[in-house]
């Protein structure tokens, strides 16, 4: 943080880490703005509304617009150009950018193994997350069906699912046998977990 006391700071996003950001450097920082491409943010309601609470405050300012260029000399940023709905592009100066826009789900090679797509993601069956093709799987963000959450438990579901339908293909001549790490003796052996009645 200590990087950052009386600088000029554009942070742009509109998610947690953003306003974490916002909310954690506003002492430190000269003078902070925070641009988002909506007027609605995905960050903890508590959150927003403390960085709601600054703006009123007049202690940073909020930007509706969008990061149109980044403009300064030597490898060090002097402004950002802002792109606001209805308003030419303008300048603003600052002193450093931080940028927290998430992951942008690239599929690469996987774009042409002749999955069926849609909207970028994969549709999977959920009975074991099989995509169109037999025996090519995808869990995780990249997935889609209905209901989809995009929460670690469920990708933690997801994988034990598709676990279990892996295990049938490559080894199709064995039975899958379900056990718990709580109580089953032989993968405490394999963890090294000692055994609880010594």
């Amino acid at each position: 943080m200590e990087h950052f006391r009386g600088k000029k700071l554009v942070i742009a996003g509109g998610g947690d880490s953003a306003l974490d950001w916002v909310i954690n450097l506003h002492p430190v920082a000269k003078h902070i703005t925070l641009v988002h491409r909506r007027d609605e943010f995905r960050a903890a309601p508590d959150s927003v509304l403390k960085m709601r609470s600054l703006v009123a405050e007049g202690v940073m300012d909020l930007k509706i617009a969008s990061l149109a260029a980044v403009n300064g000399h030597d490898g060090k940023i002097s402004e950002v150009t802002l792109q606001e709905e209805g308003k030419p592009p303008h300048p603003l100066a600052c002193d450093a950018l931080l940028a927290f826009y998430g992951l942008t789900m690239k599929l690469g090679p996987v774009a042409h193994f002749g999955i069926n797509l849609h909207e970028n993601h994969i549709p999977v069956n959920t009975a074991d997350f099989e995509t169109s093709v037999p025996t090519i799987f995808a869990i995780g963000d990249i997935n889609s069906y209905p209901g989809k959450m995009k929460l670690i438990l469920s990708g933690f579901h997801e994988a034990a699912l598709m676990a279990k339908k892996a295990f049938a293909t490559v080894h199709p001549d064995r039975r899958y046998r379900f056990q718990y790490t709580t109580s089953s003796s032989e993968i405490h052996t394999k963890l090294g977990v000692p055994d609880a009645a010594e």
